[in-house]
C-alpha cells in the first residue's frame, strides 16, 4: 500500500509539473506591446538586410515605388513633387513637380505614368512623367478629407489601382475596405475587391476602443510573384499579408523603433520587400526587409 501511495504522489506530481511547463511555454511565447499582448502566432520574425538613409527634403517621405536595383520614385506630404533617389550615391537625381503644396501620402506607377494620392482621395495622374513636359489629370473618388486617405498601389495583373482608406470606410465600422479604379475607365467600382474584417480572430490582439482604428492603412502594395496584398500601418506599426480573397495570412508586429513611422511600401521585379519611414530621432529612410 505504502509503494501504491508514493506511486500515486508521484504520478500526481508529474502530472501537475507537465501543465506548469505547459502554461509557462504558452505566456513565453507572448511578447507585450503597449498594453495588448501579441500572440507568438501573429508575430514573425524578420532581418532588415539594408538601410538606406534619406536626404532632409524627403523627411516627410509618404510614399515610394521601386524603380530599379537602385532608384526609387519618392513623394513627400509637403510638397507637389515625385524625387527620383538613387540609394547607390544617395542622390536626388531628378523632382518632377505635379501640383503646388499639400497632403499628398502614396504614389502608384505604370511603366510611363504615375498616379500620386491626396489624403482627401483626389488621385493625380502625371502621363510620362519622366519627360520634359508631363502632362496632368485629375481622378476623382468617392473618398474626402475624413477618410484620410494614404494608400495606393498599381495591380498590373488586372491594370487597376487599388485604394484603401486609413480611418472610415464607406460602409461598415469594423470593415477596411480594398477598391479598385480600372484605368480604362478611371472610375473607382464603389464594391470592394477585398473586404478586411476588424474582428478577425487574427486581429484580435491589436483591437483598439475604436474598432476603426484596429488598423489604420499607411500604404498598400502587391507581391510580383504571389499576387498577395501587404498592407502597412505606421500609427502602430504592423504589416498584414492578404490573399486576392481578403484572407489575412500573417500579421507581422513591427518594432517602433526599427519602423519608427512606416509610411511606404513597395517590391522590386523579384520580389525584395521595401518600406519607407518618416524621420524621428534618426534620418528618413528606406529599409530593406526580409519576412521569415
Amino acid at each position: 500500500m505504502k509503494t501504491n501511495k508514493t506511486f500515486n504522489i508521484i504520478l500526481i506530481l508529474i502530472l501537475f509539473t507537465g501543465i506548469a511547463l505547459f502554461f509557462l511555454s504558452l505566456k513565453s511565447n507572448r511578447i507585450k506591446q503597449n498594453d495588448g499582448i501579441i500572440e507568438s502566432e501573429t508575430f514573425h520574425n524578420y532581418n532588415i538586410k539594408n538601410t538606406y538613409k534619406l536626404p532632409k527634403i524627403l523627411n516627410e517621405v509618404s510614399g515610394i515605388v521601386w524603380l530599379t536595383y537602385n532608384t526609387f520614385a519618392c513623394i513627400q506630404d509637403e510638397d507637389g513633387s515625385i524625387f527620383i533617389y538613387n540609394t547607390e550615391n544617395s542622390r536626388i537625381t531628378s523632382e518632377i513637380k505635379f501640383a503646388s503644396k499639400g497632403d499628398y501620402e502614396a504614389i502608384a506607377i505604370n511603366n510611363e505614368d504615375a498616379y500620386v494620392l491626396r489624403s482627401d482621395g483626389l488621385i493625380y495622374e502625371i502621363k510620362q512623367y519622366l519627360s520634359d513636359h508631363p502632362k496632368i489629370f485629375k481622378i476623382v473618388t468617392p473618398f474626402k478629407s475624413h477618410n484620410n486617405m494614404e494608400s495606393l498601389t498599381y495591380d498590373k495583373q488586372k491594370n487597376q489601382l487599388l485604394i484603401t482608406p486609413k480611418e472610415y470606410d464607406l460602409g461598415k465600422k469594423h470593415i477596411k475596405s480594398i477598391y479598385k479604379i480600372p484605368l480604362l475607365t478611371k472610375q473607382m467600382d464603389s464594391i470592394p475587391i477585398v473586404k478586411i474584417d476588424l474582428k478577425a480572430d487574427i486581429l484580435k490582439d491589436f483591437k483598439e476602443k475604436k474598432i476603426h482604428e484596429t488598423l489604420c492603412p499607411s500604404d498598400i502594395a502587391i507581391h510580383p510573384k504571389t499576387k498577395d496584398i501587404y498592407v502597412l500601418e505606421g500609427r502602430n506599426p504592423k504589416l498584414l499579408i492578404l490573399n486576392r480573397e481578403g484572407n489575412i495570412l500573417n500579421a507581422f508586429e513591427l518594432d517602433k523603433h526599427k519602423f519608427a513611422q512606416p509610411e511606404g511600401i513597395t517590391f522590386s521585379d523579384d520580389g525584395r520587400l521595401f518600406i519607407s519611414n518618416e524621420a524621428n530621432d534618426d534620418s528618413a529612410n528606406i529599409l530593406e526587409v526580409e519576412l521569415k
